[in-house]
């Protein structure tokens, strides 16, 4: 079915409210989204623009269309451009044949009416994580195949914890967290930087502690939401956590723990290559639950997604070109490329024969869970923005934070 006016301009607002999470960089291609289907060319956009055609990736994409018995013309833009000129695109009955889009915004295409269900296509998904595929899950039906998985945990000075004497293994819940940062602190260093800026990533990088108390998002104002916010409260009024958690992005928090002056900072597996330039000797421990245990982390990521056609005839070299690009062979060397973590357990294993220090991430990938999954689906951008207000609101000492998430939750209700 053809997506109507009316449903692809509701999912637009949906999608202006997500922002790119992984470590993409910005800039766009404006080449035209329209297929030729008499000439054997296939359109593919992503959101990669910082790989051109001559990298790994973008070599990878022309082999998967030389195989497919197609030429494939590649575009690349920033995830949210990305998620907006799709939706234009099917509105005005040009949408690519292949599309890669960050994870939560696979529902909202969805609901649009844009997007294939793996099993029409005849793709073979059984060997994906469970936890993985359910971020483009939609009433048990997947909606396209993740390329690969990043997620989020806790990056650690060495030096700064045995300066302070503490044990990286001593964390295991709330209480030695906060244990440790107030050594590190009377030691004369800093304790902990993460994001709490207001946009997707502030959330993103909440939800760790949100999930880790039991929150749930259609109740963001519970006594275990408060608890969270509470925690990132309390570390900021201790000077635990610098106040400038308001202003960091991702990337601005990693610039700080990249000083070597923090215990701990809340980062991704993108940073994985940044950690090995940072000069001082790092470890990686997954972000603790309240009560002990590792805390639920968001997944983020991509799915390799095949758009609606009015010519129902391109799917089958479409779906060829998913199924190379997702192939255990060339999974192993994109999430490589990528720092992603593979969304199957056998190219995890072989990630971690390469690489050791990956395994803590594929523990943490094994924790995460989808932004969109249960039963969410495109109402996340509804709860996600409220929810980041109420951090800012709460840290910034303009709430408390029970006020803040009362007020998010009757936000997001309305949504």
């Amino acid at each position: 079915m053809i997506p109507t006016r009316r449903t692809l301009l509701a999912a637009l607002a949906a999608v202006g409210t997500l922002a790119s999470l992984t470590a993409c960089g910005g800039g766009s291609d404006d080449g035209s989204g329209s297929s030729d289907a008499s000439g054997g060319t296939y359109t593919f956009w992503d959101p990669y623009p910082q790989f051109d055609a001559s990298s790994p990736w973008g070599k990878l994409v022309t082999e998967c269309g030389t195989k497919a018995g197609a030429t494939v013309k590649r575009t690349a833009y920033d995830t949210t451009d990305l998620g907006n000129k799709a939706l234009l695109a099917a509105q005005q009955g040009n949408a690519p044949d292949v599309m890669l889009v960050d994870n939560p915004v696979v529902s909202t295409l969805v609901e649009a009416g844009i997007l294939n269900k793996t099993s029409d296509l005849g793709l073979d998904t059984k060997s994906i994580q469970e936890n993985i595929i359910g971020a483009g899950t939609i009433d048990d039906a997947s909606y396209g195949v993740p390329i690969g998985a990043n997620t989020l945990a806790l990056y650690y000075n060495k030096k700064v914890l045995s300066a302070a004497g503490v044990d990286a293994a001593s964390v295991k819940d709330w209480n030695s967290l906060t244990a440790a940062l107030q050594k590190v602190k009377a030691a004369g260093k800093k304790g902990i930087t993460f994001s709490a800026i207001n946009t997707e990533e502030g959330s993103f990088q909440f939800l760790p502690w949100f999930w880790g108390a039991g929150g749930d998002l259609t109740e963001l104002d519970s006594d275990k939401g408060v608890a969270a916010l509470s925690l990132w409260k309390q570390w900021v009024d201790d000077g635990l956590a610098p106040k400038d958690v308001l202003q960091n992005t991702q990337t601005t928090s990693w610039q700080e723990f990249a000083t070597g002056d923090y215990a701990f900072g809340e980062n991704g597996t993108w940073q994985l290559g940044n950690a090995d330039k940072a000069g001082f000797d790092y470890g990686v421990i997954n972000i603790p639950a309240q009560n002990g245990g590792s805390a639920p982390v968001p997944t983020g990521g991509e799915f390799v997604t095949v758009p609606v056609q009015k010519d129902s005839g391109r799917y089958d070299v479409s779906k060829k070109i998913v199924e190379c690009l997702t192939s255990d062979a060339n999974l192993l060397a994109t999430d490589t490329t990528l720092t992603y973590i593979a969304p199957t357990a056998a190219v995890q294993l072989e990630q971690v024969k390469a690489n050791p220090k990956l395994e803590p991430w594929v523990s943490a990938v094994a924790a995460a869970r989808g932004r969109t999954s249960g039963g969410l689906g495109s109402k996340y951008p509804t709860i996600s923005e409220p929810m980041w207000t109420a951090v800012q609101s709460a840290l910034s000492g303009g709430k408390s934070p029970k006020d803040a998430l009362d007020t998010a939750q009757s936000s997001a209700g309305k949504g």
